[in-house]
């Protein structure tokens, strides 16, 4: 059986990244190792058993593609409508909420907000299998 330990996302700007995920996911840098030309930065809280990993090339200077793969990266939270309110004070535009119905019952009630790199990240309300 594997267990998922991180994933990767490549970041233009670390500085503004690692406010992002801090202000918006309240993740702290568990390990950043410097390299000649590059950084990794684990991000996580107390809540996750799984890292973010941020990295940074010296140099990059044009933003990411994310090409037709990428989707988003998903969080859960107990008040959605509070972490609504907080994003939009710091600034960072979350789309509206919405709620997604399957036979008549909520599935999610759910907003994309994006990072400094325009990477989706879904803020889903902790029900069902949202937790």
């Amino acid at each position: 059986m594997a267990k998922i330990i991180h994933s990767m996302i490549r970041v233009k700007d670390l500085e503004p990244s690692l406010t992002f995920y801090k202000q918006a996911l309240d993740l702290d840098i568990a390990e950043q190792l410097d390299f000649d030309g590059f950084s990794l930065v684990y991000l996580r809280n107390e809540e996750n058993d799984m890292e973010l990993e941020l990295t940074w090339n010296e140099g990059t200077e044009e933003p990411y593609t994310h090409g037709s793969g990428y989707g988003h990266i998903a969080v859960a939270v107990d008040d959605l409508e509070t972490e609504h309110k907080k994003l939009t004070a710091l600034g960072y535009e979350p789309a509206e909420i919405k709620e997604f119905f399957r036979n008549g019952e909520l599935l999610a009630k759910f907003f994309f907000v994006q990072d400094p790199d325009g990477y989706k990240i879904e803020f889903l309300w902790r029900h069902g299998r949202y937790q």
